[in-house]
């Protein structure tokens, strides 16, 4: 009798510590890649949501981030901008929170050099951290050579000779920001970064108020062309546009963006030169991403990967 009541007593200790590491797993704080996907798209992608104070919107380390912070940060940008940043209020946290934890992790590294830091700027502090991670970065002359034949409508002629110079600043530029930009997002996975959950809701919800987000957010694939007319003519992007829209239907959503006209929206979706085409699946996940002129062709083998069929061919 004694054994079966150690027994059972033992049985519901057991039962007790499990169901305890149950709700504490089950009460573990979500992160913003999991509630919102297309929310974040740098450090912000694995920070976790919770209760913060009154008014702050974000805490990592020794860094707070306010709503006064980005109130004057939308009213010290230019007037044609404002009101995009107070509607894409987390793409401006994101860049907050960046800047600031590059700008310790700089500053730390300047230190352990001991590199006297008290009249450098911000910017020249985190810029000159960066350019410490990209040194390896290089571009061979296969990148700059498929550059200029997947671009050679934009030089309008000008052999490749005369403007090699030119693409190879910009393709290395284009790589390092590429590598710079994984660098912050494999810092956001290592680093405890809290962002406020109501916020951060409210947020999700403004920032779909776009035609891209909105796509992404029907239910089927999406295929986002950041496009404009250049010095040599018309956009050759709308014709392939059109084509690609009479072959699929009502089965894809397609949307042309103007950089000029968008430059938040293009920034949130680190748009870096144009045409960019971005193709997003019925689950708003982007599965594939192209700069520069791109054909009908590679576009409808790239759709019919991801399991569309045309319905016309027109």
């Amino acid at each position: 009798m004694h054994h079966c009541v150690v027994f059972r007593t033992t049985c519901l200790l057991l039962v007790t510590a499990v169901s305890l590491a149950c709700a504490a797993k089950a009460e573990e704080p979500k992160r913003i890649s999991e509630l919102y996907p297309n929310l974040a798209t740098g450090v912000l992608t694995s920070a976790k949501v919770g209760e913060l104070g009154e008014g702050v919107l974000l805490r990592c380390q020794n860094i707070v981030i306010s709503e006064g912070d980005l109130a004057r940060a939308a009213e010290e940008a230019p007037k044609n901008l404002r009101q995009d940043l107070k509607a894409n209020a987390f793409f401006v946290l994101e860049q907050q929170a960046t800047d600031k934890i590059l700008e310790n992790l700089a500053r730390q590294s300047l230190s352990d050099q001991n590199v006297d830091m008290t009249s450098i700027p911000k910017q020249q502090v985190i810029q000159r951290f960066i350019e410490s991670l990209v040194t390896e970065v290089t571009v061979a002359d296969s990148d700059i050579e498929t550059f200029y034949k997947e671009n050679e409508s934009t030089f309008c002629g000008t052999p490749l000779d005369k403007v090699r110079d030119r693409i190879k600043s910009y393709v290395l530029e284009d790589k390092r920001q590429s590598f710079a930009d994984d660098y912050i997002r494999q810092l956001g996975r290592k680093l405890e970064i809290v962002v406020s959950a109501k916020w951060a809701q409210e947020q999700a919800t403004r920032a779909q108020d776009n035609p891209l987000d909105k796509a992404r957010s029907s239910g089927k694939p999406t295929l986002a062309v950041f496009s404009a007319a250049s010095c040599c003519g018309p956009d050759r992007m709308l014709p392939v546009i059109k084509t690609v829209r009479s072959a699929f239907g009502e089965a894809l959503g397609v949307v042309y963006i103007e950089p000029r006209e968008e430059q938040i929206l293009a920034a949130r979706y680190g748009v870096r030169s144009i045409p960019t085409q971005i193709l997003f699946d019925k689950a708003g996940k982007e599965v594939y991403r192209h700069s520069g002129f791109l054909g009908e062709a590679p576009i409808l083998a790239q759709l019919k990967k991801i399991g569309l069929q045309e319905t016309s061919k027109g």
